[in-house]
């Protein structure tokens, strides 16, 4: 229920706080004090379009803030947790509206969207009357209304389901039949191409391995002329390393002859002799090392070269050879095994269908026996709304082909006014006197099944007096023991019903006025229908009415 609604700068309103309570409230006062502000107000919190003339004159914003007390198991808490909001506690809207035209959103403290907005005040109160774009007369709602008074959601629900389950098999044996059409023009081309992939068997890896390999070979190509070159000076037929020998040991030999004159050549010589066997040593190595077969080069390269000249072919990389060729390998595979899988998911599909159809005419069957209950409820609540001569209609068309996920019923209700008038759809037949009260019985036959936990009426008792008055008074308090019900009325028989009683007044100079709401006593009651029942002067039959009215209504109670 709708516990709390603050109101800041918003078109009269100042400043206003109202804390309500469940049952039946009512808001009275003189016209024009701002009965309908407040309600611009509570829709501005509920999602309504945002308007820079909302804003106070004078003022750079304006905001209102709607705080419900909603029990752990209400669907709309679902509704937060799926958008990441926390739930715990009350539920709490603050929309602020800027006098530049902008707006801001708040769910639960956390910027949001108007569209949960919406979503979530949708769920939490219903308006009637002059704001009814929120209320029944919507045609998409009416389906869900009449499954919630049949109690057949388990129904819907097991449709939906069937109807999901359905869809994704068509949608899998399309799939699957475009593939095998696909694969049937390229069968030619695929089976080429499976064929000179699997030939070429590419690895994973390949390509780096076979260019890492030919550049070896390739700097080992390039030095490997210069390093033959060194061997040959060190080791060919110019090689010193013969003379420097005979020469060394000629002055060995001599150098005994001529002590103290040769040592330091023949020391050098040595050395010289130790350096070159060294780099004799250091050239066989690294031929040994640069080593390479060029036949092993050419079958490199031309691995390398076919795996590219595939990768260019088939416009991927060389890596994704193989996984393309694997892919290639499946196509085949569902070409020539696809007429049976195609059979399989045509049989799924056809099996799937035929439930939804079993689903969709047994809930087809429970609504036409709801729409028979909820006429009966309805048509018994029109007499005393004063639609004696009315006729509420389900109008229901049932297409087994028009399969939806909601059924195969379309659900529209229907009113006629008055006999031998030709019937239509509720919104467009009845006036807007007729229509409020069409809603009502509505409200009265679904009470609490498919019904917001607040119901605001707006108004609908215009037009109407005396007997009819009291018996919207009447039923309006028998919603209240299901549902919060508030409601803005002119009637004295509607107030006197009311559990809580607000009085809406403007004060202020002829400069500024603000609209004000007070929660009134007995006494002031009393006052108020009077003056409801009297006009500007109030007399005192019209206080002694009151007193009855109320006296009746706390009887009743």
């Amino acid at each position: 229920m709708l516990s709390r609604l603050s109101i800041r700068d918003i078109v009269l309103i100042e400043k206003l706080d109202i804390d309500f309570q469940p049952g039946l409230s009512v808001l009275t006062g003189e016209t024009g004090a701002g009965k309908s502000i407040l309600l611009d107000a509570l829709s501005l919190a509920l999602g309504a379009r945002g308007d820079a003339s909302l804003v106070r004159h004078g003022a750079a914003q304006g905001q209102v803030i709607a705080v419900f007390d909603v029990p752990r198991n209400h669907p709309v808490r679902a509704l937060l947790v799926e958008n990441a909001i926390e739930d715990d506690g009350d539920i709490i809207l603050r929309r602020v509206q800027t006098a530049d035209g902008r707006t801001r959103v708040f769910v639960n403290d956390q910027p949001s969207s108007v569209t949960l907005m919406r979503d979530v005040g949708r769920a939490l109160v219903e308006i009637h009357g002059q704001h009814d774009e929120r209320a029944l007369v919507d045609p998409g709602a009416h389906r869900d209304v009449l499954d919630a008074f049949g109690g057949h959601l388990g129904a819907v629900r097991s449709t939906g389901e069937a109807w999901r389950h359905w869809r994704a098999c068509e949608q899998e044996l399309t799939r699957h039949r475009a593939k095998v059409a696909a694969a049937a023009r390229e069968a030619d081309y695929l089976r080429a191409a499976v064929a000179e992939l699997t030939k070429l068997d590419p690895q994973p890896g390949e390509e780096t391995e076979l260019a890492e390999l030919r550049a070896h070979m390739m700097r080992a190509e390039k030095i490997a002329s210069e390093i033959h070159d060194a061997q040959d000076v060190l080791s060919g037929p110019s090689s010193p390393l013969p003379q420097l020998a005979s020469l060394l040991r000629r002055l060995q030999r001599k150098a005994t002859e001529a002590p103290g004159l040769l040592e330091d050549v023949v020391k050098s010589l040595d050395e010289a002799m130790l350096s070159l066997d060294a780099a004799q040593s250091g050239v066989e190595a690294a031929l040994r090392a640069t080593e390479y077969d060029p036949q092993r080069l050419e079958k490199a390269e031309e691995r390398l070269f076919s795996l590219r000249a595939a990768s260019r072919k088939h416009s991927v990389a060389v890596d994704d050879l193989a996984q393309l060729r694997d892919t290639m390998v499946a196509d085949l595979a569902d070409l020539d095994a696809g007429e049976e899988r195609l059979h399989g998911l045509e049989k799924q599909a056809a099996a799937a269908r035929e439930a939804y159809d079993i689903a969709a005419a047994q809930l087809s069957s429970l609504r036409h026996a709801a729409a028979v209950g909820l006429t009966k409820a309805v048509m018994a609540e029109l007499p005393a709304l004063k639609l004696e001569r009315a006729a509420f209609i389900v109008e229901m068309k049932s297409e087994a082909e028009t399969r939806m996920e909601e059924g195969i019923d379309q659900i529209e209700f229907w009113v006629r006014t008055n006999p031998g008038t030709r019937p239509g759809p509720m919104m467009k037949v009845a006036s807007g006197g007729e229509l409020s009260r069409f809603l009502l019985a509505l409200k009265v036959a679904l009470a609490d099944r498919g019904s917001a936990p607040t119901l605001v009426f707006d108004e609908i008792d215009t037009g109407v007096g005396g007997a009819v008055a009291d018996a919207i008074g009447q039923r309006l308090a028998r919603l209240s023991k299901r549902v919060q019900v508030l409601s803005v009325t002119h009637a004295p028989q509607v107030a006197a019903r009311a559990a809580t009683h607000f009085l809406i007044s403007k004060s202020g100079s002829t400069d500024r006025v603000a609209t004000g709401i007070a929660e009134m006593d007995r006494t002031a009651r009393q006052e108020e229908i009077a003056r409801m029942l009297a006009g500007a002067t109030i007399t005192d039959e019209a206080r002694a009415a009151a007193e009855r009215l109320l006296r009746e209504n706390t009887n009743a109670a």
